[in-house]
């Protein structure tokens, strides 16, 4: 899966890892430098996982299903787990590099990245920073707590008094949202964080990324069976957005 860096952290190195941390790549810098400063004199080497492959395994009919295939795929898969954040991303696989996917999955079809992209945005799944640009997303408005991302009895973390005090309050006005567009996306045109307009010309959120038929897109959630439209150099591209049926079935007031 390109675009996200495994850590390991471990005692010596002769040792198996303790901890694998995923992370996308645009950042890999900034969490090493992050994690180092907060080791303080203990005895752990911080190091990306150069040796590892990461997998998003999305079954073609429900997870439960193929649990037993899966659980066949021997020594090759270092790691196998369901993805945390909903069952229609499916499961994660870690396997050593250069590692033969049809023999750990028999009759398994090997995509792209850009195949993988398109079945997160359709599901209105966020990952990485570009979706969720740091200092700018909020936890709640990006769906965290419909994805195993917030802790409620934890403490403490930065923002957690207002993500609490918003999440008890209940008013969440704009959320995180799967768009598809009328026509396909012009290829790197389009800016991070470009306005989206009703018909009427008022604001009714913005873009965060996508590429050909679908994106994901911060909308208040007053405009969703609007019309919308998103301005791209002076041509305006028709989309319509949805609530993603994973959702919990009170979500999305």
């Amino acid at each position: 899966l390109v675009g996200v860096t495994f850590f390991r952290l471990h005692e010596s190195p002769g040792e198996e890892p303790h901890i694998l941390l995923e992370c996308d790549d645009g950042v890999l810098d900034a969490v090493q430098k992050h994690l180092k400063l907060y080791k303080i004199r203990r005895k752990v080497n911080i190091a990306p996982c150069l040796d590892l492959s990461l997998w998003a395994v999305v079954p073609r009919e429900p997870a439960g299903d193929i649990a037993g295939s899966l659980a066949k795929c021997g020594d090759q898969a270092l790691v196998l787990t369901p993805d945390p954040r909903t069952e229609v991303m499916g499961w994660r696989l870690i396997t050593k590099k250069g590692a033969n996917l049809s023999e750990i999955i028999p009759g398994s079809h090997i995509g792209n990245i850009q195949d993988y992209h398109t079945h997160r945005y359709k599901q209105g799944i966020p990952e990485g920073v570009k979706d969720l640009p740091p200092g700018v997303a909020l936890p709640l408005e990006s769906n965290l707590a419909y994805m195993n991302g917030i802790s409620f009895t934890k403490g403490c973390y930065v923002g957690q008094e207002l993500t609490a005090r918003t999440h008890h309050v209940g008013v969440i006005r704009k959320r995180l949202l799967p768009v598809h567009f009328a026509s396909p996306l012009p290829k790197d045109n389009v800016p991070e964080g470009a306005e989206i307009l009703t018909e009427s010309g008022k604001s009714a959120g913005k873009f965060r990324a996508g590429g050909g038929e679908f994106g994901i897109a911060l909308l208040r959630l007053a405009n969703i069976n609007e019309a919308l439209c998103l301005n791209i150099a002076g041509d305006k591209v028709k989309l319509t957005a949805s609530k993603p049926e994973w959702w919990p079935k009170n979500a999305g007031k």
